[in-house]
């Protein structure tokens, strides 16, 4: 009996120096883990926190406009409200870019399987979507940023409201080289502020938004001219038939 208890001593003895020796190595991983979680977490907060911000204050920039401004020297950006903004130009700008945007949570499924089934390489981005890349993100054709867009766009669409998503794509739009949002671009092609616009003024700008860097909203080519003319008519539509009542007071 005393040689099995002194065995079963030894062996105890080992196992608690065997446990020591891995303890160092399991600690490592431990403290490893609990970094790369915070780390996480603190990344995970600080994009909400910036969501947060942007839904509640005036957009003081974002990365493509920081990058045009490295680009060209300077950009024309001016905040604006949306109740200084001509209702028509908000119309012209869902009809032109998401017509079921007021029906939608930030993707629009029926245009994406209507975009895949067609092989078009454009015309299933949302405005939520443009938002999310143009305030947050940076733009190119890249899995990752893709990705980002996706997890962002419903957090997006549920911390702010319709209206206010609108107010932003507005007013980060890019309208011409150097150009964004609808201030800058009211005053640079007509020469107005934007609560001045026409139905034909802005549904020219909503025209070029696709493409601002080779179109040109004071002396629209014959595909920008026939492109308004049909945006003309969707804004028209979508209010009468209640597809701007998300946004419109």
């Amino acid at each position: 009996m005393a040689k099995k208890a002194k065995a079963k001593k030894q062996s105890a003895k080992s196992s608690q120096r065997n446990a020591k020796k891995e303890t160092p190595k399991q600690g490592f991983f431990a403290r490893w883990r609990r970094r790369v979680r915070r780390t996480l977490f603190a990344i995970v907060a600080l994009w909400l926190i910036w969501i947060a911000a942007y839904g509640m204050f005036p957009v003081p920039t974002t990365p493509y406009m920081m990058a045009e401004s490295v680009r060209h020297g300077d950009v024309d950006y001016q905040w604006v409200p949306m109740d200084d903004i001509a209702p028509v130009m908000a119309r012209s700008a869902v009809a032109a870019e998401d017509a079921n945007y007021c029906l939608h949570w930030g993707f629009d499924i029926t245009a994406i399987r209507h975009a895949i089934e067609s092989g078009a390489r454009r015309g299933a981005s949302t405005l939520s979507q443009q938002v999310v890349k143009n305030a947050f993100l940076w733009h190119g054709r890249s899995w990752p940023r893709k990705a980002l867009e996706a997890l962002t766009t419903p957090v997006v669409e549920l911390m702010w409201s319709k209206r206010r998503i609108l107010e932003v794509y507005l007013n980060i739009a890019e309208f011409d080289t150097g150009v964004f949002g609808v201030e800058a671009a009211a005053r640079h092609y007509y020469g107005v502020g934007p609560e001045a616009l026409t139905p034909t003024q802005a549904a020219r700008l909503a025209a070029i938004l696709p493409s601002p860097k080779s179109r040109d909203a004071a002396n629209p080519g014959q595909f920008t001219r026939r492109r308004a003319a049909q945006i003309i008519d969707g804004a028209a539509t979508i209010s009468a038939d209640g597809r701007a009542s998300c946004f419109e007071d």
